[in-house]
């Protein structure tokens, strides 16, 4: 890797001139990564990308976790371009939506109806208005233990960059702990039929507990609330139909993104007919405004989305994400037990979407490790915020991530003996939801 990166040095300058926090994105931002080289990418083919200076790199979370596929996937690539030679927006639905629509409810077998838009706080968004509008009630409860959900006032106002969101809509938005099915039923007893929702992702690094999935859909039916199951990571990476199906559990809503469009923009709001018609104009109760954007239903989204199902349906790609995750899990943790680094460099989740966590020389998280870490394996040509794969990782690209992995904790035992200051180049990264910079 080129350390100097000049041409990289000039364009951080140029961002950071013009774009807020030098990024669209925070989870991209500089603060996130190591100081030295800073990284904008030019392209990216299967699950290698190339910056600025020429560097290669495999990437893993590959877009947020949005590209499931592969950059540059070409039955998908070749679907969008047949689709922008129609025409990508219309006064009129085109009969892709339609298509699309049902080859989504055909996936997810617990949904009756599906409305689409471009990004998973819309869905998210949209999902909580609906549970309000058909409970009647104002409050929603959140899992604490999952970082996010949507850029939407509702759930920012929980995180500590919740400046400009007035205190009366923060108190809205209630929280409980995973796999803590005691806690929730705590909120319903705190806040007797106030509670319109209850907001979760089916599993992050942690399974969830015997009974917990259904039990808190069961709870949530037993005081008149909806369960809202966010399934923009899970969703075509656990199962075809998401983790629903993979855990037999029938959410009320439901909403999916990412991986659906493999870094195309569109996201899906999915669920049950008599709350999703509330956004409709069959029935006679008060009119809910749901997910109406100029660019919710472009063409050429939903044909990535077309593409990416019929792809799902074809290939064994789901498969694939857990076999490719098991190998680099296996080799990770070999390279862990080499080191003598049990306790400090850990593998979570489950092997289709796979983190890691750093500790210090007291075993307590460390942000300072993990930005030790990722400047080591950037030097040796792995961009790894996670490990979490796709389906273009191939045998050879988990080897020689192994490879960078055994060399970077090299440095990493090192720094535990030595101190990490003594190996670490400029400021630690930083969490993105913080108060401060």
């Amino acid at each position: 890797m080129d350390n100097k990166a000049p041409r990289s040095l000039d364009l951080q300058k140029r961002f950071h001139r013009v774009i807020p926090g030098g990024s669209h994105t925070y989870a991209k931002g500089d603060d996130q990564y190591p100081v030295s080289p800073p990284i904008y990418i030019t392209r990216g083919k299967g699950c290698h990308v190339w910056d600025v200076e020429g560097n290669e790199y495999i990437e893993y979370a590959m877009g947020l976790r949005s590209v499931t596929l592969g950059h540059a996937y070409q039955p998908v690539v070749d679907a969008v371009a047949r689709e922008l030679l129609k025409g990508s927006n219309f006064n009129r639905p085109a009969t892709i939506e339609l298509e699309c629509a049902e080859k989504m409810l055909e996936l997810v077998p617990g949904a009756d109806m599906v409305k689409f838009a471009k990004n998973g706080s819309d869905a998210n968004d949209a999902a909580v208005k609906l549970a309000r509008a058909h409970t009647g009630r104002d409050l929603v409860a959140i899992c604490r233990d999952q970082p996010f959900f949507s850029v939407g006032d509702w759930f920012i106002g929980t995180t500590p960059m919740n400046a400009g969101i007035p205190k009366a809509v923060q108190e809205l938005t209630l929280g409980f702990h995973y796999n803590d099915l005691a806690g929730a039923a705590d909120l319903f007893r705190q806040h007797p039929g106030k509670i319109a929702a209850v907001v979760l992702e089916a599993e992050k690094e942690t399974p969830p507990a015997e009974g917990f999935l259904t039990g808190l859909r069961d709870l949530c039916h037993k005081e008149g609330a909806l369960l809202i199951l966010d399934e923009m990571i899970t969703g075509f990476r656990w199962h075809n139909g998401g983790a629903q199906t993979y855990y037999n559990l029938k959410p009320d809503l439901s909403t999916f993104g990412k991986a659906l469009g493999n870094g195309f923009s569109v996201s899906a709001l999915a669920g049950r007919r008599e709350i999703m018609r509330l956004g409709g104009l069959d029935h006679d109760q008060p009119r809910v405004f749901l997910l109406s954007t100029t660019h919710g239903a472009e063409t050429h989204a939903l044909a990535a989305g077309l593409a990416v199902m019929h792809t799902y349906q074809r290939e064994p790609i789901v498969q694939v994400l857990w076999e490719q995750g098991r190998k680099l899990a296996a080799g990770i943790s070999r390279v862990i037990v080499d080191h003598k680094l049990e306790g400090y460099f850990t593998i979570t989740g489950q092997p289709c979407c796979l983190t890691y966590g750093t500790r210090d020389a007291e075993k307590q998280p460390s942000q300072a490790f993990r930005t030790l870490f990722l400047q080591e394996t950037i030097r040796r040509g792995i961009l790894a915020p996670s490990f979490v794969v796709s389906y273009s990782h191939s045998d050879a690209d988990v080897e020689k991530t192994i490879e960078a992995v055994h060399a970077a904790l090299v440095i990493y035992r090192k720094a535990l003996t030595d101190g990490v200051e003594k190996y670490l180049e400029g400021r630690p990264v930083k969490p993105v939801a913080r108060r401060y910079n």
